[in-house]
């Protein structure tokens, strides 16, 4: 009786996880972020408030135009309250999004994307 119950258990753990892989394989077609490697204890982007001045000048130059000088949206999206990692904001800095946002890997060095994400990520 005890193996039965283990074994039906095992089946439905074995279903969930393959489920989880397949929906994982079908999202991940459809992700706007780049793939890259993982990273398990990553540092969060420093947020002084230099840095975060800093990120202002840039977004200004930068993004404004299709965010807006307040970041509420234009022909972007609204950047207030990001619910996303920062490694996720930098990569779409550095990378676009394919026939919505350009790259900005030509234009911008990594401290310059530290600082912009740095800024987005205090918007509030």
């Amino acid at each position: 009786m005890f193996f039965l119950a283990g074994l039906a258990a095992g089946i439905a753990l074995a279903s969930a996880y393959g489920f989880s892989l397949g929906l994982r394989f079908i999202e991940s077609k459809h992700s706007r972020q780049q793939p890259t490697p993982e990273v398990w204890f990553e540092t969060p982007t420093p947020s002084s408030l230099t840095l975060v001045s800093q990120g202002r000048a840039l977004f200004l130059s930068s993004c404004a135009h299709c965010h807006g000088a307040d970041a509420t949206g234009d022909e972007g999206p609204d950047l207030h309250n990001v619910w996303v990692s920062d490694r996720y904001i930098s990569n779409i800095i550095t990378n676009g999004i394919k026939h919505e946002m350009p790259s900005f890997k030509k234009k911008l060095g990594h401290d310059e994307i530290v600082r912009l994400t740095a800024y987005v990520r205090s918007l509030e």
